[in-house]
């Protein structure tokens, strides 16, 4: 039988326009100009967000999943619902009076995507939305993008470390991923290095991005990276910014940690084995085997990158379905980083997945994944 897993959280309508010109450029600038019009050729409409991203890919990678999210009565909010019938999924709360959450995402060739985000509905999500009598089978509860959704952090993210709090009550696995903080959203104001450490000792599962957790605990190395690079992950030497990160996370009392440092790949950290036996009582895994483990999983070469979009998001995805099917957490950490370099050859995040059968096949033969896909 298989477990039950609950994806809530941000949800949206992402608009990735497609560029003409596929030559890689080194600076925005060269495409985009003040009263310049640009060729562009077609644009890619697909659902966003955590729920969209990593929720539909489980359920597309063959778990029993309840999607979980907000959208206005509007046009956005008609499209994501129609988009969710496609394969079989409900599960959206809509909002008189507030508008559906989109991006507009820039995938220029050999830059990192930029992102117009709107949260709309998204804001309005908070404890009192989710039906908790409806979640006593559930093994796993996986929540994304916090740092977007209004109620989520306000006051120092009581509401947040309130609801993982009542998550572990029901005994249910937990798993929490981010979004990075805009220097002109109302989150940066927050205290995040508070906000997780009142969250953060009932999350089990804690599936960060470097960027956004480096925002949010260590500000000083960020400015060191950034000031060398645009691409905070572009040869990103993990031991000496990735692992203290990790370190922190588990000391603020996580289960484990798995930070996704882009091309430079996976740092992920597991705690000891008192904080483990701690994990959901739901979830079916062997919990021996996950205490006291740390490492590094490089990333996968591709052959051609279309978009990084939701690459994070499917990588978790495969992450949790590795861990709900019983794979070990070495496994589990490979897994969630061929998902998210096969995710890259496509412009959205869900049409590239490939089965966790096959991503398994192909890392045992030669270690390589993406060749003729």
């Amino acid at each position: 039988m298989k477990q039950k897993v609950i994806c809530a959280g941000h949800v949206c309508i992402d608009i990735t326009p497609v560029f003409a010109q596929q030559q890689k450029v080194s600076k925005i600038s060269e495409i985009l100009e003040p009263g310049k019009l640009v060729h562009m050729n077609n644009v890619e409409i697909h659902t966003g967000g955590s729920v969209a991203n990593t929720g539909l890919a489980m359920k597309i990678l063959g778990n029993d999943v309840r999607l979980m999210g907000m959208i206005g009565c509007d046009a956005f909010g008609h499209m994501i619902k129609d988009i969710f019938a496609s394969y079989g999924a409900g599960g959206l709360i809509e909002v008189e009076g507030a508008n559906t959450s989109y991006s507009v995402v820039l995938a220029i060739p050999g830059l990192d995507r930029t992102i117009l985000h709107d949260p709309g509905a998204n804001d309005n999500f908070s404890c009192k939305d989710i039906p908790w009598d409806e979640l006593d089978d559930a093994a796993l509860f996986h929540f994304g993008y916090p740092p977007i959704m209004k109620q989520m952090y306000a006051d120092n993210g009581d509401e947040l470390s309130k609801m993982f709090r009542l998550l572990k009550e029901k005994g249910i696995a937990t798993s929490l991923d981010l979004a990075v903080v805009a220097a002109n959203n109302p989150a940066a104001e927050a205290d995040w290095q508070m906000i997780l450490e009142k969250a953060l000792p009932y999350v089990d599962f804690f599936v960060p991005s470097f960027e956004e957790l480096c925002w949010m605990l260590d500000r000083e190395s960020l400015k060191e990276i950034t000031d060398i690079s645009d691409d905070p992950t572009k040869n990103l030497d993990l031991k000496k910014y990735a692992k203290p990160l990790a370190e922190k996370c588990i000391a603020m009392g996580c289960g484990a940690v798995m930070i996704k440092c882009g091309i430079s790949g996976i740092y992920y950290k597991t705690a000891a084995k008192d904080r483990i036996a701690a994990i959901g009582k739901n979830l079916e895994i062997r919990r021996e085997d996950w205490s006291g483990k740390e490492g590094i999983q490089p990333c996968y070469e591709v052959d051609i990158v279309r978009s990084g979009t939701g690459a994070g998001d499917v990588s978790i995805a495969a992450f949790l379905s590795a861990v709900l099917r019983g794979d070990s957490p070495e496994m589990c950490f490979k897994l969630a980083a061929a998902e998210g370099a096969v995710s890259v050859m496509s412009y959205d995040a869900l049409s590239g997945l490939l089965p966790l059968d096959e991503l398994t096949k192909r890392i045992n033969k030669d270690n390589k994944l993406c060749t003729s896909i």
